[in-house]
Protein backbone atom coordinates (compact mmCIF):
# COMPACT_ATOMS: atom_id res chain seq x y z
CA UNK A 1 0.00 0.00 0.00
CA UNK A 2 1.21 3.49 -0.85
CA UNK A 3 1.72 5.74 2.19
CA UNK A 4 1.46 9.52 2.25
CA UNK A 5 2.57 12.13 4.77
CA UNK A 6 0.65 15.41 5.06
CA UNK A 7 2.28 18.15 7.13
CA UNK A 8 0.09 21.17 7.79
CA UNK A 9 0.59 24.47 9.59
CA UNK A 10 1.58 28.04 8.87
CA UNK A 11 -0.77 30.89 8.01
CA UNK A 12 -4.33 30.23 9.13
CA UNK A 13 -5.79 32.27 6.27
CA UNK A 14 -5.12 29.33 3.96
CA UNK A 15 -7.13 27.02 6.25
CA UNK A 16 -4.32 24.46 6.49
CA UNK A 17 -6.06 22.02 8.82
CA UNK A 18 -9.28 22.00 6.80
CA UNK A 19 -7.31 21.57 3.56
CA UNK A 20 -5.27 18.76 5.11
CA UNK A 21 -8.49 16.96 5.98
CA UNK A 22 -9.77 17.28 2.41
CA UNK A 23 -6.48 16.04 0.95
CA UNK A 24 -6.44 13.17 3.43
CA UNK A 25 -9.87 12.07 2.23
CA UNK A 26 -8.79 12.29 -1.42
CA UNK A 27 -5.71 10.17 -0.81
CA UNK A 28 -7.57 7.62 1.27
CA UNK A 29 -10.16 7.30 -1.48
CA UNK A 30 -7.27 6.55 -3.84
CA UNK A 31 -5.93 3.78 -1.61
CA UNK A 32 -3.22 5.55 0.37
CA UNK A 33 -2.48 5.02 4.03
CA UNK A 34 -2.23 8.63 5.23
CA UNK A 35 -0.21 10.09 8.11
CA UNK A 36 -1.03 13.67 9.17
CA UNK A 37 1.17 15.93 11.33
CA UNK A 38 0.83 19.57 12.35
CA UNK A 39 4.53 20.34 12.74
CA UNK A 40 7.51 20.37 10.41
CA UNK A 41 9.30 18.19 12.95
CA UNK A 42 7.75 15.29 11.03
CA UNK A 43 10.20 16.00 8.20
CA UNK A 44 13.16 15.17 10.46
CA UNK A 45 12.00 11.56 10.87
CA UNK A 46 14.16 9.10 8.92
CA UNK A 47 10.97 7.20 8.15
CA UNK A 48 9.82 9.75 5.57
CA UNK A 49 12.26 8.13 3.15
CA UNK A 50 9.89 5.15 3.07
CA UNK A 51 6.84 7.22 2.09
CA UNK A 52 5.32 7.22 -1.36
CA UNK A 53 4.23 10.84 -1.21
CA UNK A 54 4.73 13.96 0.91
CA UNK A 55 2.22 16.84 0.84
CA UNK A 56 3.28 20.09 2.58
CA UNK A 57 0.44 22.47 3.52
CA UNK A 58 2.44 25.05 5.45
CA UNK A 59 2.19 28.58 4.04
CA UNK A 60 4.79 31.02 5.34
CA UNK A 61 6.19 28.47 7.78
CA UNK A 62 9.75 28.14 8.99
CA UNK A 63 11.71 24.90 8.73
CA UNK A 64 14.81 23.78 10.60
CA UNK A 65 17.97 22.79 8.73
CA UNK A 66 17.79 19.11 9.71
CA UNK A 67 14.14 19.01 8.64
CA UNK A 68 14.70 20.45 5.18
CA UNK A 69 17.80 18.31 4.70
CA UNK A 70 15.83 15.15 5.44
CA UNK A 71 12.92 16.30 3.26
CA UNK A 72 15.04 17.12 0.22
CA UNK A 73 17.01 13.88 0.62
CA UNK A 74 13.79 11.89 0.71
CA UNK A 75 12.53 13.46 -2.53
CA UNK A 76 15.91 13.06 -4.24
CA UNK A 77 15.74 9.41 -3.22
CA UNK A 78 12.43 8.82 -4.95
CA UNK A 79 9.63 9.91 -2.62
CA UNK A 80 7.01 11.97 -4.45
CA UNK A 81 6.22 15.59 -3.54
CA UNK A 82 2.90 17.20 -4.36
CA UNK A 83 0.91 20.18 -3.25
CA UNK A 84 -0.98 23.33 -4.03
CA UNK A 85 -1.12 27.10 -3.65
CA UNK A 86 0.89 28.72 -0.86
CA UNK A 87 0.83 25.55 1.18
CA UNK A 88 3.62 24.18 -0.98
CA UNK A 89 5.08 27.07 -2.97
CA UNK A 90 5.04 29.79 -0.35
CA UNK A 91 6.01 27.57 2.57
CA UNK A 92 9.67 28.18 3.41
CA UNK A 93 10.61 31.51 1.87
CA UNK A 94 14.17 31.59 3.18
CA UNK A 95 15.22 28.12 1.95
CA UNK A 96 16.47 28.23 -1.67
CA UNK A 97 16.98 24.45 -1.84
CA UNK A 98 13.31 23.91 -1.06
CA UNK A 99 12.36 26.31 -3.87
CA UNK A 100 14.79 24.54 -6.22
CA UNK A 101 12.93 21.32 -5.40
CA UNK A 102 9.39 22.64 -5.84
CA UNK A 103 10.08 24.62 -9.00
CA UNK A 104 8.49 27.89 -7.96
CA UNK A 105 7.85 30.55 -5.33
CA UNK A 106 4.86 32.85 -4.92
CA UNK A 107 5.59 36.57 -5.14
CA UNK A 108 2.21 38.31 -5.66
CA UNK A 109 -1.52 37.93 -6.32
CA UNK A 110 -2.55 41.26 -7.89
CA UNK A 111 -6.15 42.17 -7.06
CA UNK A 112 -6.36 39.44 -4.39
CA UNK A 113 -9.52 37.34 -5.00
CA UNK A 114 -10.50 37.88 -8.63
CA UNK A 115 -12.06 36.04 -11.55
CA UNK A 116 -9.55 34.69 -14.05
CA UNK A 117 -9.11 31.92 -16.58
CA UNK A 118 -7.01 28.78 -16.31
CA UNK A 119 -5.79 27.67 -19.74
CA UNK A 120 -5.11 23.96 -20.17
CA UNK A 121 -2.15 23.66 -22.53
CA UNK A 122 -1.42 19.94 -22.19
CA UNK A 123 -4.72 18.16 -22.66
CA UNK A 124 -2.72 15.12 -23.78
CA UNK A 125 -1.26 14.69 -20.28
CA UNK A 126 -3.16 12.22 -18.05
CA UNK A 127 -3.36 14.81 -15.25
CA UNK A 128 -5.34 17.14 -17.52
CA UNK A 129 -7.22 14.60 -19.66
CA UNK A 130 -10.81 15.62 -20.34
CA UNK A 131 -10.41 19.01 -18.66
CA UNK A 132 -10.98 22.09 -20.81
CA UNK A 133 -9.81 25.58 -19.97
CA UNK A 134 -12.02 27.01 -17.22
CA UNK A 135 -12.93 30.14 -15.30
CA UNK A 136 -11.77 30.36 -11.70
CA UNK A 137 -12.28 32.74 -8.78
CA UNK A 138 -9.41 32.98 -6.33
CA UNK A 139 -5.97 34.53 -5.99
CA UNK A 140 -4.26 34.56 -9.38
CA UNK A 141 -0.74 33.56 -8.40
CA UNK A 142 2.18 35.48 -9.87
CA UNK A 143 5.23 33.29 -9.30
CA UNK A 144 8.93 33.00 -9.91
CA UNK A 145 9.20 29.66 -11.67
CA UNK A 146 11.87 27.22 -12.82
CA UNK A 147 12.13 27.09 -16.65
CA UNK A 148 12.69 23.33 -16.44
CA UNK A 149 9.12 22.74 -15.20
CA UNK A 150 6.80 20.73 -17.44
CA UNK A 151 3.86 23.13 -17.55
CA UNK A 152 0.35 21.70 -17.92
CA UNK A 153 -1.81 24.82 -17.45
CA UNK A 154 -1.26 28.59 -17.45
CA UNK A 155 -3.07 31.85 -16.78
CA UNK A 156 -2.65 35.23 -18.48
CA UNK A 157 -2.52 38.45 -16.46
CA UNK A 158 -4.21 41.67 -17.55
CA UNK A 159 -3.34 45.28 -16.74
CA UNK A 160 -6.31 45.73 -14.41
CA UNK A 161 -4.37 45.39 -11.16
CA UNK A 162 -0.74 45.87 -12.32
CA UNK A 163 -0.26 47.42 -15.75
CA UNK A 164 3.37 46.29 -16.13
CA UNK A 165 2.43 42.58 -16.21
CA UNK A 166 -0.27 42.91 -18.88
CA UNK A 167 -0.18 39.84 -21.11
CA UNK A 168 2.19 37.85 -18.88
CA UNK A 169 1.56 34.11 -19.20
CA UNK A 170 2.13 32.37 -15.87
CA UNK A 171 2.28 28.62 -15.12
CA UNK A 172 -0.55 27.36 -12.91
CA UNK A 173 0.05 23.59 -12.94
CA UNK A 174 3.35 21.83 -13.46
CA UNK A 175 5.32 18.62 -13.07
CA UNK A 176 9.06 18.24 -12.60
CA UNK A 177 11.76 15.95 -11.27
CA UNK A 178 14.05 16.43 -8.32
CA UNK A 179 16.61 13.67 -8.20
CA UNK A 180 14.64 10.42 -8.46
CA UNK A 181 11.48 12.04 -7.09
CA UNK A 182 8.48 13.32 -8.97
CA UNK A 183 7.17 16.77 -8.04
CA UNK A 184 3.68 18.13 -8.77
CA UNK A 185 2.24 21.59 -8.09
CA UNK A 186 -1.02 23.45 -8.70
CA UNK A 187 -1.39 27.09 -7.66
CA UNK A 188 -5.15 26.63 -7.24
CA UNK A 189 -6.64 26.21 -3.77
CA UNK A 190 -6.58 29.32 -1.57
CA UNK A 191 -9.09 27.90 0.93
CA UNK A 192 -10.79 24.55 1.50
CA UNK A 193 -14.02 25.54 -0.29
CA UNK A 194 -12.11 25.66 -3.60
CA UNK A 195 -11.96 21.87 -3.55
CA UNK A 196 -15.63 22.07 -4.51
CA UNK A 197 -14.51 23.19 -7.99
CA UNK A 198 -14.39 19.89 -9.93
CA UNK A 199 -11.46 20.85 -12.14
CA UNK A 200 -9.31 22.00 -9.20
CA UNK A 201 -9.97 18.85 -7.20
CA UNK A 202 -9.48 16.50 -10.15
CA UNK A 203 -6.19 18.12 -11.19
CA UNK A 204 -4.81 17.86 -7.67
CA UNK A 205 -6.01 14.28 -7.19
CA UNK A 206 -4.38 13.14 -10.42
CA UNK A 207 -1.23 15.15 -9.80
CA UNK A 208 -0.67 13.71 -6.35
CA UNK A 209 -1.20 10.19 -7.67
CA UNK A 210 1.28 10.84 -10.49
CA UNK A 211 3.90 12.17 -8.08
CA UNK A 212 3.60 9.29 -5.63
CA UNK A 213 6.17 6.54 -5.74
CA UNK A 214 4.75 3.10 -6.45
CA UNK A 215 4.25 0.87 -3.41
Amino acid sequence: MREALIVWGGWNGHEPEACANVVRTILEEDGFKVHVHDTTEAFADEGIKEMSLIVPIASMSKIEKEEVNMLTAAIKGGVGLGGFHGGMCDAFRDVPEYQFMTGGQWVAHPGNIIDYKVDVIRSDDPVMAGIDSFEYSSEQYYMHVDPSNEVLATTTFTSEHAEWIDGTVMPVVWKRRYGAGRVFFSSLGHVASEFEVPQMKTILRRGLSWAARAA
